[in-house]
Formats: structure tokens, sequence, C-alpha cells
């Protein structure tokens, strides 16, 4: 089988990309796989470092610059014809598109060479590339059911779930000892993601300050770019661990008894199928307000509580973290609701669905 997959910009695109291809590699012994990213994206370090070959195009985003968006139509049209060259070379069996502006000009030359393509949409609510990728593909996967009323009806959706979830599927969780935490208390993981948020960080200090030597432990997660800000010159109670980063993060999630964290479609992915009570506070800084949508859908099947965050107040998270640790009727719900969840193996589900895309 040979496979064409891309995805770029943000880990949210490029990790469910990763995830797909593993469970590609181990489902085809004779597998030819060729990633096609941006030039200048997190991609171009990532992937190479997992051993897929790799081609890079020059395309940006579209903003509101005039000026600037009518030279990035010319770097679309030259991107478009680039790949139209690859896939003319390689002869994909099936083309991948798993989200980022970078996926327009492939998902675009495989409709015009008549190759069956697909592509994966992570968000509750598509954003404007797959939006507009969706009626040349032969299928959409979505992550969250109910997101096929933002496509067109004659776009064949099949709710997958988000292979990002997989990483937590077989993952034997992590011992709380070995992070110096206590084996008997119950645990808060505060992350907002690698490189973290100061917005959020400093919206948290008062929580910290609240929950200072209480029964509960918390492992915060500050992201790299703002540890060393967030601890200089401060102490905080034993209860209260500071990382600036962790590499095994998704193995904890299900030692954890409540997280707090953003709402990015990887991050619920993980947490559900970890099964993990949340507190979960959408950044407000990223395209189509998505994970306010992808929040508010867990939340409306009280599969996790949202706060906004321009709503986020220490005093009173503290007192609502207090009484959810103290297995009050709203968390005994979220966990049974989550009990209830069913897990399924997005990878395994979207190779299913690409064979039979192929074979037909």
């Amino acid at each position: 089988m040979k496979m064409i997959i891309s995805a770029g910009g943000t880990g949210g695109h490029i990790y469910p990309a990763l995830a797909i291809i593993k469970k590609f590699q181990e489902k085809e012994k004779n597998l030819e796989i060729l990633y096609i990213g941006t030039h200048n994206r997190m991609e171009t370090e990532i992937v190479p470092q997992n051993n897929i070959p790799y081609e890079s195009i020059k395309i940006y985003g579209f903003s509101k610059n005039i000026a600037l968006d009518i030279k990035n139509v010319a770097y679309l049209y030259k991107a478009y014809k680039k790949c139209l060259k690859i896939m003319e070379d390689f002869k994909p069996d099936i083309v991948i598109g798993v989200g980022g502006y970078v996926t327009m000009p492939v998902i675009m030359a495989s409709r015009k060479l008549k190759i069956k393509s697909v592509i994966h949409e992570q968000n509750s609510i598509p954003g404007k590339t797959n939006k507009f990728l969706s009626r040349g593909v032969t299928k959409v996967f979505t992550s969250f059911k109910g997101s096929e009323k933002y496509f067109a009806k004659d776009v064949h959706c099949v709710y997958t779930g988000n292979p990002c979830g997989d990483n937590v599927l077989n993952l034997k969780p992590i011992k709380k000892e070995s992070l110096g935490l206590s084996k008997d208390k119950k645990l808060v993981l505060i992350t907002s993601g690698s490189l973290g948020s100061s917005a959020l960080n400093r919206k948290l200090e008062e929580f910290l300050k609240l929950s200072k030597n209480e029964d509960y432990e918390i492992l915060f997660i500050t992201g790299k770019r703002n540890y060393e800000e967030f601890t200089k010159d401060k102490k905080y109670s034993k209860n209260i661990k500071i990382l600036p980063y962790l590499d095994n993060l998704s193995a904890i999630l299900k030692s954890c008894d409540l997280v707090i964290a953003r709402a990015g479609a990887g991050t619920i992915a993980e947490l559900l199928i970890s099964k993990t009570p949340s507190i979960l506070v959408p950044s407000p800084n990223v395209a189509n307000n998505h994970q306010y949508y992808n929040a508010l859908d867990l939340q409306n099947e009280k599969l996790a509580i949202m706060i906004e965050e321009d709503k986020l107040d220490g005093k009173k998270l503290y007192q609502r973290v207090k009484e959810l640790l103290s297995d009050n009727k709203e968390y005994k719900e979220i966990v049974s609701n989550l009990e209830k969840h069913k897990n399924i193996s997005s990878s395994e589900k979207i190779y299913q669905e690409i064979k039979e895309i192929i074979n037909d």
C-alpha cells in the first residue's frame, strides 16, 4: 500500500497523523508512506524524527492583509503544482488530510488526479480548510458525534474519534510515587499543553495559594516557556509539585482524580479514553473558538465541566475542586458517564475505513 498523509502547523494536527501512520505500519508490511507538510512549522522536525519520509511545500495561512494574501494565492498554486508532481511520481493508493492549511493543495491535487482521499477533523466544529475540502473527498472522519451537521448533506461523514486517544488506550498508569507524590492522596493535574499558557497560569495562582496544605495534591505543568517566570522567588507547600514539562503526561492521566486543562481535541480524546474527570478551560485565542465548542460538547453530555477563561476565579475554582474531590453528586455523575462512554481505537477504525475505500 502507498499512502500520502498531510497535516501541519500544530500538534493537534500532527500527532493524530502520526497515530494513524503508526496503525498502518502495524497492519501493512509493505507500506510506503510519504508525509507532506509545511517548510517552516513544527512538523519539519517531528516527522523526520519518526523516520517518516518527508516532503515540504511552501505555503502560508490566509490573513486579512490583502497584499499578503495575494502572495499566498501564488504560494498555494505553486504548492498545488508541486503536489501534482509528487503524486504522479509516488502514485498513492490513498491521500489523507489531517488538518491545517497545508492539506489544501494536497487534497486538491488528489482530486485533480482522481486519487481516493479522506480528511480527519479533530474539533467539534470543522475549520474552514476542512469544510472547503470536504466535498471533494471520499469520506470525512470526525472526532465528535454530531460534527456531521456542520458539513454539507452530501458529504459522507464517519465518526471515528480522535487518534490521539490511542496514546493512552494501552498505557499502564504511572505510579504517583515515581514523581514524588503520595500513593494515597487524591491528585489534581493542571496542564495547558507543552508550551503552556501564561494567561491560564496567572489565573490559577490564587487557586494554588488557597490549596496550600490541603489533603489533596496538585501536579502543575507550567509549560517550558513559563516555568522560570512562574516559579521564580516563589515557594509552594508540600502538596503542590511544579514541573515545566512531563514527557509521559498521557500515562499519568489514569492516576489522576481530576484534571484542569485546555480543551484541545487531543487533550479531550485522551481524557475520554483514560476516563478522567476534568474541568476544561477553553482557550479563547483559537480559530472559530473551537475549544469552547469542544468543551461545550462534553459538558452537554455531562462528561466534563467547562469554565470559560474570563469567568475563571481562583476562589470559586478552589471551592469547586474541594466539592468535586469530596465525591459529590456532580463528580459521581461525571465518573459514571465516563465509565459508560465506549472506548474505540480511532486509528483502527480509520484504518478499516480506508482499507474499505481502497478495495472498493
